[in-house]
């Protein structure tokens, strides 16, 4: 029986679908992006943020839980050793890898758009009186609430991408979290002339960019960071493609 690009996706998707851990894991990303979302737009009294910048307040957890997803996906395999049937029924490989990171990617891209979306909605209900409200039609809106929907799908792929180059679940997630959590916080020790250069290049930095209404100084623009992202994500995926095609399972 031949093994198709699309049966290959199919079964990558039954598998992830069939997991009770990606609902639970799933849930509890949508449920800290509104619900983060909400109680900064209720409870913050100063002036500066957007309702948009309120609402996204719960991307940084959410991010590190669609990574721990992807991480799940990808190294799982290896830790039951399923891993062996699978290349088994797909020799050329590859194929499981690009169709992991899709299924990954596409599945927390739309259902992190829809959270984004919501925090957005129910923020702005319960928004404070002195933070500036915007609404869907106002520049750049639509753009940052799909651009963090976007950021998180290749979080979700990044995650798959270091579970499959390291083979396991805690290491990818130890990775997945100083690059994302660790390394901006330890950022500003560095001389301020580096610090100044290095930090909007950061993963987190440079994803997030997407989800800003406009650039302030020491940040990328939004295309700009997340196609800074993408390539952290694409050269993951290229190591982890040399691994799985040159070596052992």
């Amino acid at each position: 029986m031949k093994i198709t690009p699309g049966g290959v996706v199919a079964a990558e998707w039954t598998k992830f679908s069939s997991l009770r851990s990606t609902w639970i894991t799933t849930g509890i990303s949508v449920f800290l992006l509104i619900a983060f979302g909400m109680v900064a737009s209720a409870s913050f009294s100063g002036e500066g943020p957007t309702s948009v910048d309120l609402a996204l307040s719960g991307s940084i957890l959410a991010a590190l839980s669609v990574g721990v997803l992807g991480a799940l996906l990808g190294a799982s395999e290896y830790t039951t050793g399923m891993i062996r049937a699978t290349l088994a029924a797909v020799p050329r490989r590859l194929p499981v890898l690009w169709s992991k990171g899709l299924v990954a990617g596409a599945a927390a891209f739309v259902t992190m758009t829809i959270g984004a979306f919501a925090a957005f909605a129910l923020g702005s209900a319960v928004l404070n009186e002195k933070v500036d409200g915007l609404g869907l039609g106002d520049e750049g809106v639509v753009r940052a609430l799909f651009g963090a929907g976007l950021y998180l799908g290749l979080v979700a792929a990044l995650g798959v991408a270091l579970g499959m180059l390291v083979r396991s679940s805690a290491g990818a997630i130890a990775i997945l979290s100083g690059a994302l959590l660790v390394v901006p916080v330890l950022a500003p020790l560095l001389p301020d002339s580096i610090a100044d250069a290095v930090t909007p290049y950061l993963p987190s930095n440079a994803g997030s960019a997407v989800m800003a209404l406009a650039p302030t100084d020491g940040t990328l623009g939004p295309w700009a960071g997340i196609a800074v992202f993408a390539g952290y994500v694409a050269v993951t995926l290229t190591a982890t493609a040399y691994r799985l095609k040159k070596t052992d399972a």
